[in-house]
């Protein structure tokens, strides 16, 4: 199975860096580097994981993918 799509990005508002999956919802995280923020975001993603598998909930398959992509996608068809 592919894995999930990962968003990194500053923000000036937090004072740090803000990493999440889009595919699932609310799994974000905070760290002071992109590296530290990607970090916590695995550990955010395992907690999401395992809380949905306890809940009975269905786990999303990864389908999110930034406009570049798809914009490549295009040209190199043509």
């Amino acid at each position: 199975m592919r894995d999930y799509h990962v968003n990194i990005f500053y923000s000036e508002e937090d004072g740090g860096y803000i990493a999440d999956i889009p595919d699932l919802e609310a799994c974000s995280a905070f760290g002071n580097t992109p590296a530290e923020a990607l970090h916590e975001l695995e550990i955010a993603k395992a907690a999401w994981l395992e809380a949905a598998r306890a809940a009975g909930k269905p786990i999303p398959v990864p389908r999110y993918h930034p406009i570049i992509y798809q914009v490549s996608s295009a040209w190199a068809g043509t």
